[in-house]
């Protein structure tokens, strides 16, 4: 933990900023560079530097869940989503596509189990990324 109040100051915007930055790498990885490995490391280093001025205990409290929990929760989403094609007669993480709000002249919003993937990635590396950071930072 490092006592300065510029710090301090800068990592609160910065972790909303950084959150919010995974989030569009996120949404942006399903049809171009990024998905969800690069948003869950950009979305933990915010919780990083969080860490690094108001130390491990505070931020465990910000996070509210556990990271290795997070990390579980989207391991078993990520599970979920490759095993959905089973149900459909496709091999194990075969994409599965559904489109909301279609009419007979617009295709409508399309969501895919691709996508489901990578927010389960995307809570794996975001949680596995924090448990480590913050046992060594509990060490030290």
């Amino acid at each position: 933990m490092v006592n300065s109040i510029i710090l301090n100051a800068a990592t609160r915007l910065l972790v909303a900023l950084l959150l919010l930055f995974s989030v569009f790498m996120l949404l942006r990885g399903h049809n171009l560079p990024g998905g969800g490995f690069i948003g869950g490391l950009i979305g933990s280093t915010g919780f990083i530097l969080y860490a690094i001025a108001q130390g491990a205990e505070a931020t465990r409290a910000a996070l509210r869940v556990e990271p290795q929990n997070i990390a579980m929760i989207g391991l078993g989403i990520a599970l979920c989503a490759g095993g959905y094609a089973v149900f459909f007669g496709d091999a194990f993480f075969t994409g599965q596509w559904w489109f909301i709000g279609e009419t007979e002249d617009d295709k409508g919003l399309p969501i895919s189990s691709v996508l489901v993937f990578d927010i389960g990635v995307y809570l794996v590396v975001f949680g596995s990324i924090l448990t480590l950071v913050l046992a060594l930072e509990e060490e030290v």
